[in-house]
């Protein structure tokens, strides 16, 4: 009995110190955040603002890639389910401070910044093409050693999350896509899009402004804090790269995804419509689909409380059904 005793405080203590030490090897940040120059500190610092905002505890993990070194914001408890969040286009990972404490509060989230856009990664190697992005995606997950796991992408994360299904589909337990751009259906010439358009010919400002006005019902809740991240993220860059590339996947592509689909899209949407939800019901088989009630592109903000019960309850009915 004490040898057994002895085994078992012996295997506790190692599992406990594993756990512990999980991703010790990208917890040391790299001189580019250490030594930030010029415009990247104070973005880097408004991006440390924006994170206060999460409400709960989180890790910052850096992870040596072929193109760079991705930034993986991490939460939640160490044997949680896993949940991949896809950020959208001209945002970071911040963007899911709405979000991430419910989400965190039952499973454990892995927030990626993508390599293309503003955020703390850092690229080294530029991208040929869109399905080199879709390979980088792959690369993380396996360096975080993700096997199986939820996925949850917003706007153009919700496409790069089609198209990794596609690719790695057994890896991919469900899928929640949050307004996802150019997805199911084009991005129709509405008049919140010409005005997205023409603000090009606007101050940089003035841009921004005419930009956010066009994709959140109310952009008065969004955080100031996350609002001086993202002004100071696209002043700093960034061209929409690849958006050529990102078309509307097939009805065969569609039908060939197998596992649960949850699709969620504001009712004043610029980039989804209904149509959006038909194409849902008819091209996925555990797909389904809601509009969102006083909500534009960005329905994460708009309408956070309503978003987030939405998808716990997908994921809860998921595990329930098991």
């Amino acid at each position: 009995m004490r040898n057994f005793r002895t085994l078992l405080f012996l295997f506790s203590f190692i599992c406990f110190v594993s756990c512990k030490n999980e991703y010790k090897e990208y917890t040391k940040k790299p001189d580019y955040i250490t030594s930030p120059s010029g415009k990247h500190k104070a973005y880097f610092d408004a991006y440390d603002e924006t994170l206060e905002q999460w409400g709960i505890d989180y890790d910052e993990l850096y992870i040596t890639t072929s193109h760079g070194i991705a930034h993986v914001i991490v939460s939640g408890k160490r044997n949680a389910q896993p949940v991949v969040l896809f950020h959208g286009m001209n945002a970071s990972s911040t963007m899911w401070y709405p979000n991430a404490k419910t989400l965190a509060e039952d499973y454990r989230i892995f927030a990626i910044d993508l390599l293309t856009e503003p955020g703390k990664s850092y690229k080294t190697a530029d991208f040929k093409n869109i399905d080199e992005i879709t390979a980088w995606n792959q690369e993380v997950l396996w360096a975080l050693k993700l096997e199986s796991f939820h996925l949850v992408g917003a706007s153009r994360g919700g496409w790069l999350a089609v198209d990794l299904a596609l690719k790695h589909q057994n890896d991919i337990k469900s899928m929640v896509l949050l307004s996802p751009a150019q997805t199911f259906i084009w991005i129709r010439p509405t008049t919140g899009l010409l005005k997205n358009i023409f603000s090009i010919f606007a101050s940089k400002d003035e841009q921004i402004e005419g930009s956010l006005g066009t994709l959140s019902k109310n952009t008065n809740n969004i955080d100031e804090s996350y609002l001086k991240q993202y002004n100071i993220g696209v002043k700093n860059d960034t061209l929409p790269k690849f958006m050529m590339q990102m078309t509307p996947f097939s009805q065969n592509e569609l039908q060939s995804l197998k596992m649960p689909v949850l699709v969620l899209i504001g009712d004043e949407d610029i980039i989804n419509n209904e149509k959006t939800l038909r194409l849902v019901a008819r091209d996925l088989s555990q797909g389904q689909g809601a509009i969102i009630p006083n909500a534009g592109h960005f329905i994460s903000v708009d309408q956070a409380e309503v978003v987030n019960k939405k998808i716990i309850s997908f994921l809860e009915n998921l595990d329930e059904s098991k």
